[in-house]
């Protein structure tokens, strides 16, 4: 980043993504039929993994990504990292490990924010469990425009810890860090809280929900007291549930830096160069703005499935983010990336076509509350698209 807290207008490495991604993904074995763990005789195979999710749609939604990780040299390390490149994810910085096993879980069909839903994780001394700073190449997480990361991976063991507060560290040329709180209280001691904050005051960019800041940190009050205590990010996503989402930032403007006309041995500016704080750049306390400078409301979705929808509104917001569009905006490509990924069954979906999210995110604040989306709508909106756009 800028020391005006923009992105680079041109990366130092030619063979850079628009965004890495850091993280375990782990084989998931989802029930062929509703029920207890106890009672399912049969599990179909798929991959889950938050970050994963966030660089396998932003690939689809034309950008470069690239994801980091480690996996074993078994079967299921084979499978994980040929799906994933299948969705146009560059993969070629993962680690096999010979010594350690591939991830894997098992869950019901159930939302996971419900008593219903079970998690049996079997993940203890993975391959991914054992990334440190030694052993991930950081050229290929730090010569990315923006460093996608979460707090899960904060989770999986001391190295990891490391790793990331290593790759949030102040250095020259950091991209923009991009944290997703992603708090999972199973995978933490009581130390959990603490360091999520910590590294949450890190990034350029958080997200984070309401109710998730409230049981890590006991946040109560709303988006704005969830601003109080993390002032630091130049953008803070709140996430409201049904309510939708807010969006605070310390920049006099959400609006996208003004692009110059390239000269003679200028490089063209990266359509990322958006008005956010560095790390090297922060706002006094007294400074920050406890008013949000954008909200979108939610959409109403037909749910098949809720697992995945975080994600995906990740990935909405770092797209829109990418292309330099109002802050708005980008809350809206997240909700609308997030409603694709709630009427799939599965963790991970298709993103909707660019010129149909722009559409749909160009709505007035009346036709977008409106909007109700289920099953198959983002093949109707490019099937709608083809045809407008046909001879």
């Amino acid at each position: 980043m800028t020391a005006d807290g923009q992105l680079s207008s041109a990366p130092e490495n030619p063979a850079t993504a628009d965004v890495a991604t850091l993280g375990e993904s782990m084989i998931t074995f989802l029930p062929t039929r509703p029920g207890r763990l106890a009672d399912v005789p049969s599990f179909a195979r798929t991959v889950g993994g938050a970050e994963s999710n966030v660089a396998c749609m932003l690939a689809a939604a034309g950008h470069t990504a690239r994801w980091v990780s480690r996996v074993g040299t078994d079967g299921f390390g084979d499978h994980l990292l040929e799906h994933i490149a299948s969705h146009g994810v560059d993969v070629s910085a993962v680690h096999r490990d010979p010594a350690r096993p591939t991830g894997v879980y098992f869950r019901t069909a159930g939302d996971r924010g419900t008593g219903d839903h079970e998690v049996a994780y079997y993940r203890a001394g993975s391959a991914a469990s054992a990334m440190s700073p030694a052993d991930v190449d950081p050229a290929a997480l730090r010569s990315a425009r923006v460093l996608h990361l979460s707090g899960i991976t904060a989770a999986l063991s001391a190295g990891c810890r490391d790793l990331l507060y290593d790759l949030m560290s102040p250095y020259p040329g950091r991209p923009l860090i991009s944290f997703d709180v992603n708090h999972r209280p199973s995978l933490w001691d009581d130390r959990g809280s603490a360091v999520l904050l910590e590294l949450a005051r890190r990034a350029d960019v958080v997200f984070v929900g309401e109710d998730e800041a409230e049981a890590a940190w006991g946040v109560r009050g709303g988006a704005a007291a969830v601003r109080e205590v993390l002032p630091e990010p130049g953008v803070l996503v709140v996430k409201r549930g049904a309510a939708g989402a807010v969006a605070f930032t310390s920049a006099p403007t959400a609006e996208p830096a003004p692009a110059p006309t390239p000269g003679a041995g200028t490089a063209p500016p990266h359509p990322a160069a958006v008005r956010l704080a560095s790390d090297a750049v922060r706002l006094a306390p007294h400074a920050v703005r406890l008013a949000p400078a954008a909200e979108a409301r939610a959409l109403r979705v037909d749910v098949v499935a809720a697992t995945g929808a975080g994600d995906a509104f990740a990935a909405g917001f770092l797209a829109a983010t990418l292309r330099g569009l109002p802050l708005r905006d980008r809350l809206r490509h997240g909700h609308l990336f997030a409603a694709a990924a709630l009427t799939v069954p599965g963790d991970l979906a298709a993103p909707p076509a660019r010129d149909h999210a722009d559409r749909l995110a160009a709505l007035d604040d009346a036709e977008w509350e409106k909007l109700r989306l289920g099953p198959g709508w983002t093949q109707a909106g490019q099937a709608a698209a083809k045809e407008t756009n046909a001879p």
